[in-house]
């Protein structure tokens, strides 16, 4: 009897080990095909990189966006990126590209567009590489992709 179970239980950390192995591989193929997304024929100008983790959130998500010139997020189904979080505004937040800069704006939402923790005001404020953006319940993070020559 205790061969049999010494047996099945090493068969169930093997399988578990593999388990993780497989989640390890999968996250960097979403990573590495974040990053190398087309987009009109070239690299986008820049994208959101989901931080949350998908399965804890009741709402689905995809794990990047891509930001051309204009962008608004919100909850409502014309926004460019529409998320169905219940704590977004119909009409959250925008992204915009002003002289080859990146900006963010709140449009009067509810509860607000954190920027790296803070609150935005009226104002547009210029968005750097890694920079933190939380809207709702969801956050994520602004990558601008290296040009390459």
């Amino acid at each position: 009897m205790q061969t049999v179970l010494s047996k099945l239980l090493t068969y169930i950390f093997v399988i578990i080990i593999y388990l993780f192995i497989y989640a390890i591989i999968r996250m960097i193929f979403l990573d590495i095909r974040t990053m190398y997304r087309k987009k009109a024929g070239g690299l986008a100008d820049a994208y959101l990189k989901l931080i949350n983790l998908r399965h804890e959130l009741d709402f689905a998500v995809d794990e990047s966006y891509e930001i051309s010139d204009n962008e608004v997020i919100g909850r409502g189904k014309k926004c460019d990126i529409s998320i169905a979080d219940k704590y977004l505004s119909t009409k959250n937040s925008r992204i915009f590209k002003s002289s080859g800069k990146f900006y963010l704006e709140d449009l009067d939402s509810t509860n607000g567009t954190y920027l790296n923790g803070e609150a935005l005001s009226d104002k547009a404020v210029e968005l750097l590489d890694g920079d933190k953006i939380s809207v709702g319940r969801t956050n994520f993070l602004f990558v601008l992709p290296a040009k390459s020559e």
